[in-house]
């Protein structure tokens, strides 16, 4: 993409603020959308003021204001992304060597994303002010929170990582307000917060996604996990045994663990595969650099064991260029996945071709995914959509948001997370999503 275009639209939105206005329905979007998508239909009527908030009879989940009913005419919607900007224009309103740093380029893409979403919406008739905070400024969370900045907030979005993940989270906990965590894949020790939606899943939900995929995939198996001696693949190699042990099943395979290093050779390695069924090769190696070095091992095996290799959501970057790992079948695990043929993407495509002469990357479809698929629901059900994001229809793709109990006999959930993994197989041209 062409990001110095990128920034010069950012800045004409922004105004180089702190806090910056993104859009309300008091002014006019910041770039022209050629209509909404036609399939979408126009918000409902809010309901009268009078009849806004009602008690259920049973709170959904345990939480109170879970049973309110409490719609507005318009919702106040605060939007945090990584942008970076008391950094890059430090010394002056120009960028320094007219090319973006790469560290600012995964959220200003997501804020791409959620711009349009939020120019659709409102073009639809969706009455919202949304106000957009650079997340990585000198003005922090904390001090925003000191402020009452968000108090009025209906709604909160965020690309947003450690500390700013625990601080906004607390937040919504103590105000009562649902805060979306749209790429961070870890729950950041938070384990008290029914208010926080976790959309791209944590590590535990990949293995037991995995778990289950591949004891449900083959008939006869030989089920080998590889990691190597560090406290987390160690951690990761736990979270797969607690997943095998949970699962109910009389015809799961147990998983074999094997400690690998640098060192151990592709004879060490095909001592713990068999020639004569489906070997499924866990590994645990989030680096690229480790798991290219182990798939260069198991290479050498390939033609005398069949071999399916699952690796971490991280591989979904990785490349296999390389010639000695033709022919491998390797797989990975996914919140998300798109083929970008359904309308949606395509109304995204068209926009960017027209407006940054360039193709949307995964992050900013990521935004406009997430943005449209909760504002959607906030409108419709109100300030507390929480009993209704199971049923809502999909944008881009499926969420499984379902509530997490982090410690046993909790009758609150710790927070939502979304449950849809995807098993995705890396093929040359493109990614092949090998399940529903």
């Amino acid at each position: 993409m062409n990001h110095l275009v990128s920034i010069k639209h950012l800045l004409s939105g922004l105004a180089l603020l702190v806090l910056i206005s993104s859009c309300s329905s008091t002014r006019k979007s910041t770039s022209k959308v050629d209509g909404p998508p036609p399939s979408l239909s126009k918000p409902s009527p809010a309901k009268k003021p009078e009849d806004n908030k009602k008690e259920a009879a049973k709170a959904p989940f345990n939480v109170p204001a879970f049973g309110k009913e409490v719609k507005k005419a318009s919702y106040n919607i605060a939007f945090f992304a990584p942008l970076y900007l008391d950094s890059v224009f430090a010394n002056s309103s120009e960028i320094p060597g007219r090319t973006m740093p790469r560290y600012v380029l995964p959220g200003l893409e997501f804020y791409e994303g959620a711009q349009l979403a939020l120019d659709t919406l409102q073009q639809q008739g969706y009455n919202l002010k949304v106000t957009v905070y650079d997340s990585k400024s000198r003005q922090s969370v904390s001090s925003l929170i000191r402020n009452k900045a968000l108090d009025e907030t209906d709604l909160i979005l965020g690309a947003v990582s450690n500390p700013e993940l625990k601080e906004l989270s607390d937040f919504a906990r103590n105000k009562e307000i649902n805060f979306v965590s749209g790429t961070f894949p870890n729950d950041g020790g938070i384990n008290n917060n029914p208010f926080l939606y976790i959309s791209n899943s944590t590590l535990k939900t990949h293995c037991d996604a995995l778990q289950n995929y591949i004891q449900d995939a083959f008939t006869t198996k030989n089920i080998v996990l590889f990691r190597r001696n560090t406290a987390f693949e160690t951690r990761l190699a736990a979270d797969f045994k607690a997943s095998y042990d949970k699962m109910e099943s009389t015809k799961k395979s147990r998983i074999r663990e094997v400690v690998w290093n640098d060192a151990t050779t592709p004879e060490e390695i095909s001592k713990y595969l068999l020639a004569d069924r489906t070997n499924a090769v866990i590994v645990t190696a989030l680096d690229e650099a480790g798991a290219k070095s182990l798939l260069r091992k198991l290479s050498i095996s390939a033609a005398t064991y069949p071999l399916q290799i699952f690796g971490m959501p991280t591989w979904d970057v990785i490349k296999l260029k390389e010639p000695e790992f033709k022919g491998l079948q390797v797989y990975y695990s996914s919140p998300y996945y798109n083929d970008k043929t359904d309308y949606y993407s395509r109304y995204v495509s068209d926009y960017f071709r027209r407006v940054y002469k360039a193709r949307p990357s995964d992050m900013a479809f990521k935004g406009f995914d997430l943005t449209y698929y909760f504002v959607k629901l906030l409108y419709t059900n109100g300030v507390y959509f929480n009993n209704m994001v199971s049923t809502s229809p999909k944008v881009i793709t499926n969420y499984n948001f379902l509530p997490v109990y982090l410690k046993e006999g909790e009758e609150t959930p710790s927070y939502f997370e979304n449950k849809n993994i995807y098993i995705i197989q890396k093929g040359d041209s493109m990614d092949i999503k090998m399940n529903k």
